[in-house]
């Protein structure tokens, strides 16, 4: 109980501190009890606070930014090679002629027996299966081996299951499939008609092809708007210059080289590699994303921007899609987890500052092709 009250003092007589300086603390400050040890109950608190305080930030007179909003129409082509693409997802098989040879890309009808040893394993047995050459759903090496088979045909089929196969029992080994091929079917693109729509949840093709059209200018909408936000914080990063917390930069630049490191070298999982020291360009790219960062949030501070509970909720359900199966725990986890909160808060409250600054900017609507939208897409990668 003396160790909760006398936490709530002193988290009182940080916060008078501050609202009588006007200080924001770049980060967690640093507070330490004068006399440590030494100290009885009864006594006067004296605690040391360790801080560095954000700089003033300067006004930004967001009437200065011009922007361009690249907006790109779904044309015909694009819409037929969204068609296509969907024919061939939704494709069947028909049966080749008698005595054809299976092709890369056939589906093979068969039945299996797979042994290791000599001995039949568990779940290696199969009847009428119907297997997509070329798809590596099956182990490694085995589809390729029934190229060129004919109906009637019994092939053996020699494998090396991957070390890091699920079954342990048979991670490595080496094993021989019996299989006796009982069709072999070509594949088949479906009609582009109504009848590709209705697999599709559409009343028709007219009606497919009009939210093929809304799906595509919706990507190329948010690829525009990636644009537009780079050009835009370019100009506020040429617009403004403060100085920056050391420790700030220090951290972001830590992180920037932590991550990149990982990026290329993806195999390393754990974080037991040695320092990473960050390199001049890391430390440049820290100081850049430290200022917008602070300046974004400044901006959004004197406006009032807010992320509702709402916009939060929506964030962490989406999420938790990327966890099938465990939607409920990641909800618990992110609700019991603040720093967590703030990682899907900060990209929400950017992006409602951004479209405040847009809103308040000089923009120029510039239609442009698909293939112009793509390239400077790519350019965003290139800086």
């Amino acid at each position: 109980m003396i160790g909760d009250a006398m936490q709530e003092a002193i988290d009182t007589a940080m916060k008078g501190h501050f609202d009588a300086t006007g200080d924001r603390p770049a980060l967690q400050p640093e507070v330490k009890m004068v006399g440590g040890d030494a100290w009885k109950e009864g006594q006067d608190v004296v605690v040391e606070m360790t801080y560095d305080a954000l700089p003033p930030i300067p006004e930004v007179d967001a009437s200065k930014v011009k922007l361009d909003r690249l907006i790109v129409k779904a044309d015909d082509k694009a819409i037929a090679e969204a068609l296509e693409n969907l024919a061939g997802s939704a494709k069947d098989f028909d049966d080749r002629k008698k005595g054809a040879k299976a092709k890369d890309g056939d589906q093979v009808t068969i039945d299996f027996k797979g042994s290791v040893d000599g001995e039949l394993f568990e779940g290696g047995s199969g009847d009428d299966y119907p297997l997509v050459l070329g798809s590596n759903s099956f182990i490694p090496g085995f589809e390729a081996q029934l190229v060129g088979a004919k109906v009637g045909d019994e092939v053996s089929v020699n494998v090396t299951f991957p070390e890091a196969y699920g079954a342990k029992h048979l991670a490595g080994k080496a094993a021989v499939f019996a299989c006796t091929v009982k069709a072999v079917k070509e594949p088949k693109a479906a009609e582009i008609d109504d009848e590709l729509a209705k697999k599709f949840g559409a009343e028709d093709l007219a009606a497919l092809k009009a939210q093929i059209a809304e799906r595509l200018e919706a990507e190329y909408k948010g690829a525009a708007r990636a644009v537009m936000k780079r050009s835009l914080l370019d100009q506020l990063d040429g617009m403004v210059t403060f100085d920056l917390p050391a420790n700030l930069v220090e951290a972001e630049a830590g992180q920037i080289a932590h991550q990149l490191y990982h990026e290329e070298h993806p195999d390393d999982h754990g974080h037991n590699h040695a320092a990473i020291e960050p390199t001049e360009e890391h430390k440049a790219l820290a100081v850049r994303r430290v200022r917008l960062g602070l300046l974004l949030a400044e901006i959004g501070r004197k406006a009032e921007v807010t992320v509702s509970d709402a916009e939060m909720t929506q964030a962490v359900l989406a999420a938790a899609r990327q966890y099938p199966g465990q939607e409920r725990q990641f909800f618990e986890f992110v609700q019991k987890n603040p720093q967590m909160q703030q990682q899907l808060r900060a990209p929400l409250f950017e992006d409602k500052v951004v479209d405040h600054i847009v809103g308040l900017a000089k923009v120029t609507d510039k239609e442009i092709s698909k293939e112009k939208l793509q390239k400077a897409v790519e350019a965003l990668d290139e800086m």
